[in-house]
């Protein structure tokens, strides 16, 4: 993990609306609307938050039709698991001298 990817995750995981997120997808994969209206907060709002926590790997979505034809967004936690240590901030920074520049 490089250090930009360090910073995305920990800028999702720094958000009170991001953790309730989290929070509510802990109970498993929901569709946009349903988790908007369960955490009342519009559906672009919770899209941003959505884009962030899947930038920093922390959920996945995927695009699924309804027996009716209509396009569900639906979003479920990826398998993370979440240590910050000297250590991870150190492995960051090698990781970022390792890498070609660009």
């Amino acid at each position: 993990m490089t250090s930009e990817e360090l910073l995305a995750v920990l800028t999702a995981v720094g958000h009170a609306q991001r953790l309730r997120v989290v929070a509510e997808l802990s109970g498993g994969r929901m569709y946009v609307s349903e988790m908007a209206r369960r955490l009342t907060m519009s559906r672009p709002l919770l899209y941003l938050h959505l884009e962030r926590l899947e930038k920093a790997g922390i959920v996945v979505g995927s695009l699924e039709l309804s027996d009716d034809g209509m396009a569900l967004k639906y979003f479920e936690l990826a398998d993370f698991d979440l240590h910050v240590t000297v250590d991870t901030i150190l492995a960051a920074f090698a990781a970022d001298a390792e890498s070609p520049a660009t």
